[in-house]
């Protein structure tokens, strides 16, 4: 291990290893960008070590568990945060330990940290009224507020994450029956959503109110911002808290917080409370693994209550005795010391 090699298996990795050889997404490598961006920001001003002179040999053990710390306690970042950026030092040095067999034992003792053990958050969601209302909100009186209800209304009824709702190109529309957008998720993964009937209406507006039909504008992103360019997540979520705020002051059943991958958890749990199939679930929402879906089977509570409530109808009596009348109970009582 030289003076230069970290700087070297980096580069490769980023620019070379993880979008030819492993074919990953761009937003996937920036996340591994912005890990080691943050580990680089680490060893300059908490360690004192120069960025020039990081070698793979001066990230030890030591090192790394020092910086995940920072994360937690220097950052306040949460412990999923934590894992994730773990995961993507991990996957650097499997990189790495093919690339230069003499360091295995060292490159094998960073692949060995743990994750840090986090407990499962239940599922928010929200309710189909909430969402109601929450649509509600956008003056359809304007270009403006129809746009945004159009992206609202794509955003629930597609369950895309917000990346895959601004990369959406025109190309990837089909309203002729049966209506569906392409999204292309996590990996470079596809796959085609089906659309329901009124967001496919608002759609047509939208798409001939912007003149968007043009064959030559096939690879224009469908929602732009005011500078005709692809919206960003900030833009995405403060939209969607502008209609939140709007309607919190309609419904006190609006929760405070309403971010933009609620809303595809809602579609997921209003899916799975209609008694579509999990499996069905899966491919919906682009999840490579089922167990992925099985956190909103879990999260349902009341779906379940309503099930063991149709199984088990009468058997427990809702009407307590007064135990105010049993005498012999009272005599019991009374008697212990």
């Amino acid at each position: 291990m030289n003076s230069n090699d970290f700087a070297k298996y980096l580069t490769d990795f980023l620019s070379s290893y993880l979008p030819r050889q492993k074919n990953v997404s761009k937003n996937t490598i920036y996340a591994y960008r912005d890990t080691f961006k943050l580990l680089l920001r680490y060893c300059q001003e908490q360690r004192g070590i120069k960025i020039e002179r990081i070698t793979l040999s001066s990230l030890n053990v030591e090192l790394i568990k020092g910086f995940l710390n920072w994360l937690e306690d220097g950052r306040k970042c949460s412990i999923s945060t934590r894992n994730q950026r773990l995961a993507s030092i991990h996957s650097f040095f499997r990189y790495v330990q093919s690339e230069d067999p003499a360091g295995l034992y060292h490159f094998q003792q960073i692949i060995s940290i743990p994750a840090k053990k986090t407990q499962q958050k239940v599922v928010d969601y929200l309710s189909p009224e909430v969402i109601q209302i929450i649509l509600e909100q956008p003056n359809k009186t304007t270009a403006k507020g129809r746009r945004n209800l159009t992206l609202l209304s794509v955003l629930y009824d597609t369950g895309a994450r917000v990346q895959e709702l601004i990369d959406i190109k025109l190309c990837d529309i089909q309203l002729d029956f049966p209506p569906v957008i392409i999204l292309s998720g996590k990996g470079n993964k596809t796959r085609r959503v089906p659309l329901m009937k009124n967001t496919t209406s608002l759609l047509q507006t939208y798409i001939l109110e912007n003149s968007l039909d043009e064959k030559w504008k096939n690879q224009y992103p469908l929602f732009t911002n005011n500078q005709r360019r692809k919206l960003t997540k900030e833009g995405v979520a403060y939209i969607l808290k502008k209609y939140v705020v709007m309607a919190k002051s309609i419904s006190p059943k609006v929760p405070e917080r309403v971010y933009p991958h609620l809303l595809r958890h809602s579609k997921a749990m209003h899916l799975l409370q209609a008694g579509v199939n999990l499996i069905y679930i899966r491919d919906f929402l682009g999840h490579v693994d089922i167990k992925t879906t099985e956190i909103y089977a879990k999260a349902d509570t009341e779906t379940k209550r309503i099930a063991i409530e149709n199984a088990c109808p009468d058997i427990i009596n809702g009407e307590m005795p007064d135990w105010n009348k049993d005498t012999k109970l009272l005599s019991w009582l009374s008697s212990l010391k």
